[in-house]
């Protein structure tokens, strides 16, 4: 795609980022005016009036945010939990939905925020599951998986990122393959999207979100099913698993739970009033 024209260099931050917000508004672009101001904060920097070489960045990001690229891609990175996270191709961006599964761990574990806690992340991704809850708990340690090693190099720059290297490991596996620790506390978002509902989705997620962080199988399950045969094995006693879920999928994922002998503490909503964590521990 040809280069959008934006003011060039030599204009001021507030008419370029009344004429980018202009250009997606055109474009159809819900949010315009958010991204417009995000778009200059990140590639102008202090540059006010605009020089030429934020110019050419703003150009060639509008050029690929008008050919259908996210936001959060062109950028590099997305915060979360009020911390940034670096993208790579092969991690899910990280959402806000998924905080609430920060919120469901202090809820329950507040009380222990100063204790040497252990943490596991299963599909870690960026690791913003893991590194934010180590944030908020300062002697817990951490360990996070991933079958892809694309994400477990990110989610490693990521823990230097936001100062927690020290405290965070993260390494290539299926689930809980070849890990014989248990854990205080497990974290999950798993892919939860049917196979046959891939195609629907917005083309945002699919074609930018990696395939192997979406696709749940036929009816969206399959990682649960991994996920039930080996939490019980895992949580050390008194220890919680919190999963995210999708759209009607907390019956069947409590079912599944129960029959591998793990008790339902908790369904958590999202700001949106969905449920979106759930929360087992073994049975008291």
């Amino acid at each position: 795609m040809a280069p959008v024209a934006v003011p060039a260099a030599g204009g001021t931050v507030s008419a370029t980022r009344k004429a980018i917000a202009l250009v997606l508004k055109r474009a159809g672009i819900a949010d315009f005016t958010f991204e417009a101001r995000i778009l200059i904060e990140d590639l102008a920097g202090a540059s006010d009036p605009i020089d030429e070489a934020a110019a050419i960045r703003l150009n060639d990001a509008l050029a690929r945010r008008l050919a259908g690229e996210p936001l959060w891609r062109i950028l590099g990175a997305r915060e979360f939990w009020g911390l940034s996270f670096s993208l790579s191709p092969g991690t899910l961006e990280p959402r806000p939905d998924s905080e609430t599964l920060i919120e469901t761990a202090l809820g329950h574990l507040d009380q222990r925020r100063h204790e040497p806690l252990r943490l596991l992340d299963l599909g870690t991704g960026t690791g913003c599951l893991l590194i934010a809850t180590l944030r908020e708990f300062p002697q817990a340690t951490g360990l996070g998986i991933d079958l892809s090693p694309d994400a477990v190099a990110t989610a490693t720059g990521n823990a230097a990122r936001n100062g927690v290297a020290e405290r965070a490991a993260f390494r290539q596996g299926d689930w809980t393959d070849g890990i014989a620790e248990r854990f205080d506390l497990i974290l999950s978002n798993p892919p939860y999207i049917g196979s046959d509902e891939i195609a629907g989705l917005d083309h945002n997620v699919r074609e930018h979100d990696p395939l192997l962080a979406l696709d749940g199988g036929p009816d969206g399950l399959d990682a649960y099913r991994a996920l039930a045969a080996a939490l019980p094995g895992h949580l050390k006693p008194g220890g919680l698993a919190i999963l995210e879920i999708g759209a009607g999928q907390e019956e069947a994922v409590v079912a599944l739970m129960r029959r591998a002998g793990l008790h339902h503490r908790e369904s958590r909503r999202d700001l949106g009033g969905h449920i979106r964590a759930l929360v087992f521990g073994h049975n008291l």
